[in-house]
Formats: structure tokens, sequence, C-alpha cells
């Protein structure tokens, strides 16, 4: 059963335009205090959230599709979140636990121990972003192969730190500017089905990808290769059958690691623990973050214990990983997953969101896909009749939803997709009307808005 705050309304309303005097203010304070390269996608500020609901600071209530880029999967005040952190906090909020630590760093280990693909011993190692979790990992698989060399995907996103900037695919806005970046990491094709062709099945496209590996690079050489199960800000590309359990095998079988970012698809987002489940595979080491503390910043890696063991003592860590605030919340987190049915709850909120979506795009060419599973899901938008990308069109719906009191995020290497990531705790009704509000802003776009003017309308 799904536990929401009483306190906070459960349905849309526009008491001003958006944004509102008090959010207009607040973004010049802003504009005036904070670094102009810290951008928003909405002019809105947050007052108070929970279930589906944003509340900003001028009474606004905002069905919530972006879920603070999927870290609010349980809710942004889930309870026992809530309980928890207020409870830890009146005992204390730090000691670092390689100073004198505490249970409950023990106990998330153990729960990602349990939670993560896969039976064998594990062992885990706490931080607090999903980009130092993964420059972690990497560090780890040096460590245990003895080798330097990273792979990555066409399409990736994995941090902004100088080395998974050097693993992002995407230049703007993530890296234009500020290399050089760190060495060793290459790049190999991803399986895209939407744009790779039905010739292309999983099995090919890995094929593909270690032919390029194995030339350019060089199993022996190679640490560990990286990827996102299903991708993230690269457009929720969910790869072809076949392809993730292929190039596990090829790591199996030349002593590389196998690294699975799961930061945006871990921790139910999928309707599993982790979105490796789907696909079959067990990782060497899985990457977690976003959702896994309920809102407060902590990430983890998680891993075979001869591989997370093979860093020295004091190679790992940091004055703030695993601190018990983020600790407890994961704890309570995890404890509300199980106990409300969460992963169940993302599925079903993919069996929503999937048939309304293919019937909005049997209807309208400019969808030229919709994927994704359980609650992540995307919708890829392309010039009509084409599989050209379609950028303008994204930024137009996405901005006319917002207008209407509908946070939605774009995303993908071209910037065409639209990505729906509501709360787990998100009503069927919010979702619903959501999608009549999408529905409703793609049928205005297509009457008002002709394909050959999108880009003056952008623009303007």
């Amino acid at each position: 059963m799904l536990v929401v705050p009483d306190a906070l309304e459960q349905r849309r309303v526009l008491r001003t335009e958006i944004p509102g005097p008090r959010s207009v203010e607040l973004m010049a304070r802003k504009s005036a205090a904070v670094a102009s390269g810290v951008g928003t996608t909405m002019p809105v500020f947050a007052a108070q959230a929970g279930g589906g609901i944003v509340l900003d600071v001028d009474g606004n209530s905002l069905i919530d599709l972006g879920s603070g880029i999927a870290v609010t999967t349980v809710g942004n005040s889930a309870p026992r979140v809530v309980a928890a952190v207020r409870e830890q906090v009146e005992y204390f909020t730090h000691t670092c636990f390689m100073v004198t630590p505490y249970a409950a760093y023990v106990q998330v280990a153990e729960a990602l121990n349990e939670l993560t693909p896969g039976d064998h011993d594990k062992r885990t190692a706490l931080f607090n972003s999903g980009a130092e979790a993964v420059e972690n990992a990497v560090k780890i698989a040096r460590a245990y192969t003895g080798r330097s060399a990273v792979v990555a995907f066409d399409h990736a996103y994995h941090g902004r730190t100088n080395l998974t900037m050097a693993l992002t695919a995407k230049s703007m806005p993530y890296k234009s500017g500020f290399g050089p970046f760190a060495p060793e990491v290459y790049r190999a094709p991803l399986s895209y089905p939407y744009r790779d062709g039905k010739e292309m099945d999983g099995e090919r496209a890995a094929r593909r990808a270690i032919d390029v590996i194995e030339k350019q690079v060089g199993a022996a050489n190679l640490a560990a290769l990286v990827i996102e199960p299903i991708q993230g800000e690269g457009g929720f590309i969910v790869p072809a059958d076949g392809f993730l359990p292929a190039l596990v095998d090829w790591c199996r079988a030349n002593g590389v690691v196998f690294v699975a970012d799961e930061v945006q698809s871990g921790f139910a987002r999928t309707g599993a623990w982790f979105a490796s489940e789907h696909f079959g595979i067990v990782p060497d080491l899985v990457v977690t973050a976003k959702g896994l503390a309920g809102g407060l910043p902590l990430s983890g890696v998680t891993g075979r214990a001869e591989i997370m063991d093979a860093a020295h003592s004091g190679g790992l860590g940091g004055t703030y990983g695993g601190n018990p605030l983020a600790c407890a919340a994961a704890l309570a987190a995890i404890e509300t997953v199980v106990d409300e049915g969460l992963l169940d709850r993302a599925t079903a909120l993919g069996r929503v969101m999937l048939p309304r979506l293919h019937r909005m795009q049997a209807e309208d060419s400019r969808i030229g896909d919709v994927r994704g599973i359980g609650a992540m899901i995307a919708v890829e938008f392309v010039h009509r009749d084409t599989s050209d990308p379609d950028p303008q069109l994204a930024k137009l719906v996405a901005s006319a939803a917002h207008r209407q009191g509908v946070i939605l995020l774009t995303c993908g290497t071209y910037g065409n997709v639209l990505r729906l990531l509501p709360p787990l705790s998100i009503s069927d009704e919010l979702l619903e009307e959501a999608l009549d509000v999408l529905a409703d802003v793609l049928a205005e776009s297509d009457e008002r808005h002709p394909q050959v003017s999108l880009d003056q309308e952008v623009a303007s």
C-alpha cells in the first residue's frame, strides 16, 4: 500500500502563471548569487513535495514526472525516510566512517550485497554521488587487473568529474570547454535498436562493439568495461536482447571487469531492484546512487569480493562517504520499497504509460520511438515521417507541459527525447492527468506550430 504525506493535496493546481511572482523574484536572486553554469530545467522554486506533487513557492501544485532526475523513487518525503533521518540527526550527523565507524554503513553494505544480482561473495564501499562511485569502480578494476584502459559506450553518461566526463559521450553541456580529460578511456558502439535497424540484433551489436575494443584497445590492456544497462541521459536506450550477455561473456573470457552503472536504472526504477536483472546478467561491479537514499546523497560500489578487496587499505573512502543520515535514509528507502510493493508498482506505472504513449505514437509520426521498462520510459521525437532527431520539438513540448504544471525532462545525445520518471508514490490518477497534458500539448503543437516553424517557435 502506497503511503504519501497527508498534508500535501495530490492534485494539479495552477494559481499563477508558471513561473509565479515569487519564483521570478527568487530566480533573479539566483542569477545574482549562483554561478551561471548551474542551470535549471524549470523556472519555479519548490516549497514542499510528496506523493506525485511538487508545490512551488507561489502555491502551484505540479505533477512530478522527473523525480529529481530519478532520485526520489520512493517519493520526495517518504514517511519512513523522513522518520529515520529525524531519528538519526538527534544522535549525530557525522563522525566519518573512516575514523569512528557506525552500524548503519555496515547495514547498507549488507543490504546492497544482498540485493545486487548474483549470489557470490560481495563487498560494498559507499560514497556520495554517482560520479564518485563510477570513478571508484574504475579505481577498483584497475587495482584488481593491473591494467589501465577503460571502455565506455556511445550515448553514455557517467558523471561530471574529470574521469567520468571522459567516460561520458555527450559534449554539450557536460564536457565542452572542460578538457583535457583523463587518458586511457575508449569508446565502443552501443546497441540502439531504434537507430540500428532490424538487421542489427543484440549479438551482432555486441560483436560490432567487441571488434572495436579488440582492434583499438586490446583485451590485454583493458581493466573495465563500463555501461549503463539502460542508458539514462543518453536517451533511455534499451539494448537489444543478447547485447549485454554477450559483452559479459567476453569480459569473463578476457579477465575484464564488467561494471554496470545502475545510478539511474537501479533501485526499483524498472520494476526490478536493478535493470541488469531484466537482461539476465550478473555484473562484476554494480554502481548505485540516485534513488538509493530517498533524496539524500549516497552512492555505492558493490561487487565480487576478490575484486572489491583488491584496493589497499585506505585506498577507498572519503570524508562524507556513507554519511550516517544518508545511510539511515537508505535503510528506510529499502524498507519502503519492500513493504509498499514498489517493484510491482514500478511495473504497474509502466503499464499505464506505455499503452497511452503507443497510442500517441500511432497518431503522430513525430514520435519515432517509445521505449523503456517499468517507470523509466522515453519518447523520442523525430521530424515527421523520418528518423531525423527533432530536439526543437522535444524542447517545445517539455516547455509547454511545464507551463501546464507537469514536470518533464528531456535527454538524449541529440536532445530529442522526453524521459518520464514518476516517483513510485504517484497515483494512477495523477499520472493519467499528466499524460493527458502531454497528449494535449502534442496536439496543439501539431495544429498551431507546423513542423517547418518549430525552430522559430523555440528560438522565440
